[in-house]
C-alpha cells in the first residue's frame, strides 16, 4: 500500500512542475494560444495521482495486488509517461511555432497513441484482477 501512496506523491509533483513549466515556458515565450501543454498538469494529477490514491483504497479493501498487477500497473506508468512526454513534445513546438514534417507529426501521434493503448489495456487488466479479488455478494 505504501508503495501506491508513494506513486501517488510522485504524479502530484510531476503534474505540479508541468504545470509551473506550462505557465513559465508560455509566459517566458510570449504565447498565449492553445497548447497541449496545457493538460500535462491534468493528466498527471487524474491519471497518476488520483488513479494510485485509489488503487491504495482497494488495496486496503481487497488486497488485489499480485505478481500479474504489479506488471500490470508497471505497463500503466510506462504508458503515462510516454502519453506525458508526447503531449510536452507536441506542446513545446506549439509554443515555440516548430513546423513538424508530415512524417514527425505522424510519428509523435503514433507514440502518444502506443501511450494511450498501454494505459487502456493495462487499466482493463487492473480492473480485471480487482474482479478476481473482490468476493462475490450474496
Amino acid at each position: 500500500m505504501k508503495r501506491y501512496l508513494n506513486t501517488s506523491l510522485v504524479y502530484a509533483i510531476l503534474a505540479m512542475v508541468g504545470g509551473v513549466f506550462y505557465r513559465e515556458f508560455t509566459k517566458f515565450n510570449g504565447f498565449t494560444g492553445k497548447t497541449t501543454l496545457a493538460v500535462v498538469h491534468t493528466h498527471y494529477f487524474l491519471l497518476g495521482m488520483l488513479f494510485f490514491l485509489l488503487l491504495l483504497l482497494l488495496e486496503k479493501s481487497f488486497a488485489f495486488t499480485t505478481a500479474k498487477t504489479g506488471k500490470a500497473i508497471l505497463t500503466y506508468q510506462v504508458g503515462l509517461n510516454i502519453t506525458a512526454v508526447m503531449m510536452v513534445v507536441r506542446g513545446v513546438a506549439q509554443v515555440l511555432g516548430t513546423e513538424f514534417s508530415k512524417g514527425t507529426n505522424a510519428a509523435i501521434s503514433g507514440i502518444a497513441g502506443i501511450g494511450h493503448i498501454l494505459l487502456g489495456v493495462s487499466m482493463v487488466l487492473v480492473l480485471l484482477q480487482l474482479k478476481r479479488s473482490v468476493p462475490e455478494s450474496r
